[in-house]
C-alpha cells in the first residue's frame, strides 16, 4: 500500500481534512457576510467577489476528487466543442445517477475556470445549512420548495433579476426511461426562456463510470481512484419558443440511449480529451491547511512536551477512540449510504445552470 495509501485511510487524517473544510468554509461565510455592503453600488464586484470566495470553498472538495483519490475525468467531445468551454454562457443537463456526479461536473467546471461561478437550483431546506447554504445565499442561487405553483414566480423572478438560475421540475404523462430519471421540463423550459439571449447554448452531458463502478464520497475520502467518462453534445438555443415543445426537445437529447450504448460497449462515441487539471485547487488547500493546522499542531506538540501522562494519555484516547469507532460501523455505514442515495435519487433530477461573470 506505501506510505501515502495508508495515510488515506487513516480516521485522524480525514478527521484534519474536515476540521480545515468546516473552519474555511465559516471564515469563508463571514468574509461573504462583509461583502454585503457591495452590493448597494457594485453588483459586478460583489458578484466577482463571492465567486472568489465560492471557488476557495468547493476546490477543497475538487481536491480531494483530482488530488487526493486521483480519479480521472475523460471528456467525450469533438474539440472545436471544448474550445468554447468557460468561454459562454450555457444551461448543463447532467444525468443524476451517481453520489458524486456533481463533484464530476465541478472538476470540470474547475479545468475550465468557471467553478467559483457555476449555478445551480437548490431546496429550500439547504439555505439553512452551514458552508453549503450559505455559501449559496451569497452567490444568489434561488431556493426552492419543489411545488411549481409556489415556486414559480420565485424562479421566474430569479431568472430575469440574476440570469444565472435554472429550476426543474416533474413533468408528468412522459414515457418512462430505463436509465436516468424523467426529466423536469418545466423548469427547463422556464430557464431557457427567461434566459434566452443571455445563454447560448445547452450542454448535454452524460457521465458514467469505467468498470460499472459506483462512487462514493467516503471511497474518494479513503483515496480510492476512479476512471470517469463524460461524453459532452451541445444544442444550440433555438430562436423560437417551444414552451409547449420543451419535453419532447428534452427527450431529444436521448441520454437513455447513450448510456445504454456506453454500457454495451463501454465507451462513449467521440474523441477522448482529458483536460489537464490545474494546480490552483491543491495549492488552495495547502493554504487553508497551513493557516487553521498550524496552531492545532503547536497544541498537540505542547502536550507532548508537558510532559504530563494525564494530557498525553487523554488526548491519545480521543484519537483512537474515534478510529475504533469509525472502523467498526464503516462497512454498514456504506450500505445505508448506498441504499439512503438510490431512495434519493429516485425523486430528484439535476439541471444545473453555468452562467458566468468575467
Amino acid at each position: 500500500m506505501g506510505i501515502w495509501g495508508f495515510l488515506k485511510t487513516q480516521f485522524v487524517v480525514h478527521l484534519l481534512i474536515g476540521f480545515v473544510f468546516v473552519l474555511s468554509g465559516l471564515i469563508i461565510n463571514f468574509l461573504q457576510l462583509c461583502t454585503l455592503p457591495l452590493w448597494g453600488f457594485n453588483k459586478q464586484l460583489y458578484r466577482r467577489v463571492n465567486c472568489r470566495f465560492s471557488y476557495s470553498l468547493w476546490s477543497q472538495l475538487v481536491m480531494l476528487l483530482e488530488w487526493w483519490s486521483g480519479t480521472k475525468c475523460t471528456l467525450f467531445a469533438d474539440q472545436e466543442t471544448v474550445d468554447y468551454f468557460g468561454k459562454e454562457h450555457v444551461i448543463i443537463i447532467l444525468n443524476h445517477n451517481f453520489e458524486i456526479d456533481f463533484l464530476c461536473g465541478w472538476t470540470m467546471c474547475e479545468r475550465f475556470g468557471v467553478l467559483g461561478s457555476s449555478k445551480v437550483l437548490a431546496k429550500k431546506e439547504l439555505l439553512m445549512v452551514p458552508l453549503i447554504g450559505w455559501t449559496w445565499y451569497f452567490l444568489e442561487i434561488v431556493f426552492c420548495k419543489r411545488k411549481w405553483e409556489e415556486d414559480r414566480d420565485t424562479v421566474i423572478n430569479g431568472l430575469r433579476n440574476l440570469r444565472d438560475y435554472p429550476e426543474y421540475m416533474w413533468k408528468k404523462g412522459l414515457a418512462r426511461l430505463k436509465h436516468h430519471l424523467l426529466p423536469r421540463t418545466k423548469g427547463f423550459t422556464t430557464a431557457v426562456e427567461c434566459l434566452r439571449g443571455t445563454v447560448s447554448a445547452v450542454y448535454d452531458v452524460t457521465l458514467s463510470f469505467r468498470g460499472n463502478k459506483n462512487p462514493s464520497l467516503l471511497g474518494i475520502l479513503y483515496g480510492k481512484k476512479y476512471e470517469a467518462d463524460m461524453c459532452v453534445r451541445v444544442m444550440l438555443i433555438p430562436s423560437h419558443s417551444y414552451t409547449h415543445s420543451g419535453s419532447q426537445y428534452l427527450y431529444s437529447l436521448s441520454q437513455d440511449a447513450l448510456q445504454e450504448q456506453y454500457l454495451q460497449e463501454g465507451t462513449f462515441p467521440g474523441t477522448q480529451i482529458i483536460p489537464p487539471r490545474r494546480p490552483w485547487t491543491l495549492l488552495n488547500f495547502l493554504f487553508w491547511a497551513t493557516l487553521l493546522l498550524s496552531p492545532l499542531f503547536s497544541f498537540a506538540i505542547g502536550i507532548f512536551a508537558s510532559g504530563s501522562p494525564l494530557l498525553i494519555l487523554s488526548f491519545m484516547g480521543f484519537m483512537w477512540t474515534g478510529k475504533i469507532e469509525r472502523g467498526s460501523s464503516y462497512g454498514n455505514h456504506e450500505v445505508k449510504k448506498t441504499i439512503s442515495l438510490r431512495e434519493w435519487n429516485a425523486g430528484t433530477s439535476w439541471i444545473s445552470l453555468c452562467f458566468y461573470f468575467y
